[in-house]
């Protein structure tokens, strides 16, 4: 059967920046991206059904008129039930929670009620939020039948042993692991080196590299690719994304190809305690989220120097790059250069030089499909406020 995984519309506009650059379904939410969940459960040819801009990068190759096509809603998280719901539609028919459609066949008619509860995200707070459960359903999915590499004796475990999986090729020595609240998964050729201290549910992903003496708290995605070090607290690094140093960053959702400076810190909590107000880019607005803890979101391409603060809830968007003393403004228009002093248009030749330089070194390629993409995002961008 052909999927496609389809971008609803209002929550792809609620989670910008970071679906500037992908589609919903292709975000990471747990170990895996959205999309990776419901392949595994899923089996077929998917396509994706995006914003145009996007689509040489996250193209549709079904026929979308076709009345056995099942549609898929980027931005709900499947477990087996829930896809065992999907499959047992008939032509005609969409499957719903309430007023939101999880997936249709065909024209989709037919309203099918689903009883049970779903995971989804609708905001971009969310993909914090409901990480930690992520992961831990990632977990027993794609641990089920599978053997951890040996854990070294070198590293303390705190609680049941079977609950730390280290994929083949895996590097952690000397560490402690708490997973008396929640395992920890380290994917393929991923490192934590000796002196760090992790407290499970988390995902170090393929690749990636928690540094020495770093501190990982419940909640945390290093997606593949990544460097972590310092102070991290429920934060989802989507991949390619570096904060190698100290500095604390807590309930925060980092995009890919971001750098964080050493001793970059960014709150994640009002000093008077009130509740946070997020940037929101369908209502060029601050809005209220009822949180009392939010941190940085940060689009890909974004960097930010040593040394740069972050106040709590701040929203920087695409190809970014904050330096200087003092704090930003708590939202930051993407393609921007500057900090308290001022901001200045960040010129696409040399945005484009610093990604393919950045992308270099991970022995990637920035495409043409990439400059492409980036293009359209800054021209969206530069019409924002007009």
């Amino acid at each position: 059967m052909d999927f496609v995984i389809f971008d609803p519309d209002s929550v792809r506009d609620n989670l910008l920046p970071l679906t500037y650059t992908r589609p919903v379904g292709a975000l990471r939410v747990g170990i895996t991206t959205i999309a990776e969940k419901w392949a595994y459960y899923l089996f077929g040819e998917y396509s994706w059904l995006t914003e145009h801009y996007l689509s040489e990068k996250f193209p549709c190759e079904a026929d979308v008129t076709a009345d056995n096509l099942l549609l898929i809603a980027g931005n709900v998280l499947p477990d087996q039930q829930l896809a065992q719901a999907v499959m047992a539609l008939n032509p005609g028919q969409a499957l719903y929670k309430g007023d939101r459609r999880i997936a249709a066949v065909g024209d989709g008619h037919e309203h099918i009620e689903y009883s049970d509860d779903i995971m989804a995200v609708d905001n971009l707070y969310d993909i914090f939020l409901l990480n930690g459960r992520a992961i831990c359903d990632d977990f027993a999915r794609i641990t089920t039948g599978q053997q951890s590499a040996p854990v070294s004796d070198s590293v303390t475990v705190i609680g049941d042993r079977n609950r730390v999986f280290l994929a083949e090729g895996a590097t952690v020595e000397g560490c402690i692991i708490n997973v008396k609240n929640g395992p920890v998964y380290v994917g393929p050729q991923a490192e934590i080196m000796e002196g760090a201290t992790l407290r499970g549910p988390i995902a170090i992903g393929p690749h990636s590299t928690v540094n020495m003496g770093a501190r990982i708290y419940p909640g945390t995605t290093l997606g593949p690719w990544c460097k972590a070090g310092g102070e991290l607290n429920n934060v989802v690094m989507q991949g390619y994304s570096n904060k190698a140093h100290d500095g604390f960053l807590g309930n925060a959702v980092i995009g890919e190809w971001c750098n964080l400076g050493a001793g970059c810190v960014a709150s994640n909590l009002k000093n008077d305690y009130t509740l946070i107000k997020l940037w929101n880019y369908p209502a060029h607005r601050f809005l209220r989220t009822d949180l009392q803890f939010c941190g940085l979101i940060m689009g890909d391409h974004s960097k930010a120097g040593i040394n740069t603060m972050f106040n709590t809830a701040t929203v920087v968007g695409v190809g970014c790059n904050i330096h200087g003393a003092g704090f930003p403004r708590n939202f930051v228009a993407s393609f921007l250069e500057g900090g308290t002093a001022g901001f200045s248009d960040v010129p696409m030749d040399k945005f484009f030089d610093i990604a393919s330089r950045a992308m270099n070194r991970r022995g990637i390629e920035l495409t043409e499909a990439d400059r492409n993409i980036l293009l359209a995002i800054r021209e969206i961008a530069d019409n924002y406020y007009k």
